[in-house]
């Protein structure tokens, strides 16, 4: 079931709330979180209720696992630390058969020439992210940083609705105490005011802006053969925004809906495409992944503990490691590859002692990351060099025709060199728009910013039906969040 949705937003989210805060103030609180999970694996069988026995078995397996490694002897014992290494690896497993098998197998052909049948798996919804939450739960089951809770309340943990497909991926320690906490069984008007406002604002997001970028950069990927100049530019900066708001609009909507349960999301976004570095921009972008990459891989390899060789080798496995978890290709492989060098780059730049101006700093990291999401976004190497070719010049600089009889030079210019210059496929339109986001995204203040000073009254409450009604009105095309591919 998609946020983005008339059956989530008029029928599931509604009898949901009702349902749980009545159950609630009955003083039926196994019934209510009961409620909440059965209402959480319906939301996640309406996808597809084949892969509901999957989900189920991995919940179960990983509170066994958890909890023996919770109960067990002395920390740092080498059967606790056997049974830590078992539960990664069989989490690790899961993954890599449904995700990778395929490949995996692809690329033995490709390397010995054989011709190895592919199993063709479906990708089980959100099986990255769920992996992902419970292998920390199991690592800081073994550090000892988590309770016993019985199985319903850990299942509440992994199922709960807003955050289950595409995350923000979150810790247990910070999810269950407040469930357990008894003024958060109580509806809580305030919460619901600032949940709809950020819901909303989510919703307008992904609806409105993203999927209107989409209409520029899924042509230019997925349909041209070669791109001019602009067209390229046109294409991969109409991605980097189509990404950004897609995914941060779909992390609104889950911290909005959270909100109306009482429950506080952590944030997973700040403003990324304000960064002036590569590090600063991993520090803003999808924050909770890359606080599992951080803690939970980089760290665990020695982090930036055993010299400068070893923390360059940390990073790029990291990130790398960070690549193939987005998606079974070399193309990801190769996009983890190329943010885990800038980091190497950056922090020898920093070792060295350098500075840069900060405006040319931040044209540097945007540019760059709109680069590599060239990489992240293709889905064949002849997609890569299609826009990156184009980007170079490769197939000309094109200005469109109004263009050119406006501006006396370039009409000289296309006039006099017919064959590097053509009517351009996007109309201009689409550049000021990309102009307007960039300077939205630069100078306004982000969700999280806004739900911070958010205060209700009649100007907000006006200003949410609004941006309620223009993007219900939107809503008839068909779409699907990004990262629910990943």
């Amino acid at each position: 079931m998609l946020f983005n949705s008339f059956e989530y937003i008029f029928a599931f989210l509604p009898i949901s709330f009702l349902l749980y805060f009545y159950l609630n103030s009955k003083r039926l609180t196994d019934a209510a979180n009961g409620f909440l999970v059965s209402a959480s694996l319906f939301f996640y069988a309406w996808w597809n209720p084949d892969y509901l026995p999957l989900i189920l078995l991995s919940m179960l397996f990983n509170y066994v696992i958890g909890n023996s490694l919770a109960r067990g002897s002395r920390a740092g014992s080498p059967s606790r630390l056997w049974l830590l290494w078992f539960g990664i690896v069989a989490n690790i497993a899961l993954l890599g058969y449904y995700k990778y098998s395929d490949f995996f197998i692809a690329s033995v052909n490709q390397v010995l020439g054989s011709s190895y049948a592919l199993p063709n798996l479906l990708l089980p919804l959100a099986i990255s992210f769920f992996t992902f939450q419970q292998i920390a739960y199991l690592v800081d089951s073994y550090r000892r940083e988590t309770h016993e809770y019985d199985f319903l309340k850990y299942a509440l943990f992994v199922t709960f609705f807003p955050q289950l497909i595409a995350g923000p991926i979150v810790h247990h320690k910070e999810m269950m105490p407040q469930f357990a906490r008894a003024r958060n069984k109580l509806i809580n008007y305030r919460h619901i005011a600032g949940g709809l406002f950020i819901f909303s604002l989510g919703l307008f997001k992904k609806v409105v802006i993203a999927d209107y970028f989409a209409t520029i950069a899924t042509p230019g990927f997925d349909q041209a053969t070669s791109l001019s100049f602009f067209e390229a530019w046109a294409t991969s900066l109409a991605y980097t925004f189509q990404l950004y708001f897609d995914f941060s609009g779909y992390t609104d909507m889950a911290v909005g809906a959270a909100l109306l349960f009482n429950i506080r999301l952590p944030i997973n976004f700040n403003s990324p495409y304000k960064a002036t570095n590569i590090q600063d921009f991993w520090r803003r972008w999808h924050i909770t992944l890359s606080r599992f990459l951080r803690d939970y891989i980089y760290i665990p390899l020695g982090g930036n503990r055993l010299g400068e060789l070893h923390t360059y080798r940390n990073l790029m496995l990291t990130f790398v490691i960070g690549g193939l978890w987005h998606g079974a290709g070399w193309t990801f492989i190769c996009w983890g590859f190329l943010h885990g060098l800038a980091l190497v780059v950056h922090r020898v730049w920093q070792r060295l002692g350098l500075r840069m101006n900060t405006y040319l700093a931040w044209f540097l990291t945007f540019n760059f990351i709109n680069v590599t999401w060239v990489f992240f976004r293709a889905r064949e190497w002849s997609d890569v060099g299609k826009i990156l070719y184009g980007m170079a010049g490769g197939n000309g600089i094109v200005f469109s025709d109004r263009l050119t009889r406006k501006i006396d030079f370039f009409h000289e210019l296309a006039t006099s060199h017919p064959g590097r210059f053509a009517p351009i496929m996007f109309d201009s339109t689409h550049f000021v728009m990309l102009a307007m986001t960039l300077y939205a995204l630069l100078k306004l203040r982000n969700s999280q910013e806004l739900l911070t000073a958010f205060k209700p009254g009649y100007r907000v409450f006006f200003a949410t039906c609004a941006l309620v009604i223009y993007t219900l009105l939107d809503m008839s095309k068909v779409s699907e969040f990004l990262y629910f591919n990943f």
